[in-house]
């Protein structure tokens, strides 16, 4: 009796409406451009970088590849544990339906960025536009895998620039795409995504402290990164015509060329060492007609100008549109999947 009223309750507790995921994800969209990240104390992804911290401070001198996979899938389980907790409180008897859609919503966002994505990138605009390069190197490492020391001018542009259009796939299109195909489990499918990432962007880096430890969470980000970064040159060639129809060709900003940003990804996608980053990176240097550069390791369209400084609102401008697109194109997702299929 005891398990069927279980199997009764997570039922309920997993079933939704294709309307409520839908309202859930657009208010995590909404959240997320009016308010921004929340603060450390009280963010999710904080917690499970947390998590990872205590795992890269106990790391053993031997066995470090097993270790790795026991960091990673405890810190997953973890995330997974964050989503569950926050479904079930949802949808305790007493909380009006409003309010457990704002609770789920407001986790939501937590496992994407579009606003803060874009606002570092203003600020180091501002210095560069002062000539601070010494300050925005030092910024800049926190942002890109790369030796920042020496980087001119137009190679610390490419590299802001290539940071926001790689980071489309990570922060913000694969999260999205997370929830709306899992549906009613897709708050905590989100949140093994994020985990997932955190795990590489904390302890994937191909370096010598990390090589083992940081393996199996380097190709599971990989894993579930590999569609999504497949389908983001069309998001953001469609980002690209939205951007051109919205802010008017040739008026406040230069056209951005959505064809050569799709042909470019599919010719370049495989530059970049990771078998993911090349696909976006590859769309918006097409896109913005610009040349991206990482010393000593690849150029994305060579045939194009070095970038300036207007070029990362351009980037902005383009990426934070395609951001609004992918959450528009997640809906209707939702709907074929759940309004109509199932």
């Amino acid at each position: 009796m005891a398990i069927t009223e279980i199997t009764t309750y997570l039922h309920n507790m997993f079933s939704y409406s294709f309307s409520e995921l839908i309202c859930i994800l657009l208010l995590a969209v909404l959240i997320d451009l009016v308010l921004g990240e929340p603060p450390e104390k009280i963010h999710p992804v904080v917690w499970i970088g947390t998590v990872i911290q205590f795992f890269k401070n106990r790391i053993p001198k031997n066995h470090q590849k097993l270790y790795g996979v026991l960091m990673a899938l405890l810190t997953i389980l973890f995330a997974a544990l964050i989503a569950f907790v926050v479904v079930w409180f949802s949808h305790l008897y007493f909380l009006p339906a409003f309010v457990g859609v704002i609770i789920q919503a407001w986790f939501l966002k937590a496992t994407f960025a579009i606003k803060c994505m874009v606002s570092p990138a203003k600020e180091m605009k501002k210095k560069l536009n002062h000539d601070d390069l010494e300050v925005v190197r030092d910024e800049l490492k926190t942002y890109v895998s790369r030796d920042t020391s020496k980087l001119t001018k137009p190679q610390i542009m490419s590299a802001i620039i290539e940071s926001i259009s790689e980071n489309y796939v990570d922060s913000i299109l694969s999260p999205m795409l997370f929830f709306a195909v899992f549906g009613p489990l897709g708050l905590i499918a989100a949140y093994i995504f994020k985990a997932a990432s955190t795990l590489d962007s904390m302890v994937g880096y191909k370096t010598e402290k990390y090589i083992h430890v940081g393996w199996f969470s380097a190709r599971f980000d990989d894993v579930t990164n590999w569609i999504p970064a497949r389908v983001s040159p069309v998001f953001i060639a469609g980002g690209a015509v939205l951007s051109n129809l919205m802010i008017g060709s040739g008026k406040s900003m230069e056209k951005l060329y959505a064809k050569d940003g799709f042909k470019l990804a599919l010719s370049e996608n495989k530059a970049t060492p990771s078998p993911n980053s090349g696909w976006p990176m590859a769309a918006a240097a097409g896109s913005l007609h610009v040349r991206f550069e990482k010393p000593n390791t690849y150029v994305i369209g060579d045939q194009y100008r070095e970038p300036v400084l207007r070029d990362i609102d351009r980037v902005s401008v383009l990426i934070t549109i395609t951001a609004v697109l992918s959450g528009a194109a997640a809906c209707v997702l939702i709907y074929i999947l759940y309004g109509i299929l199932f």
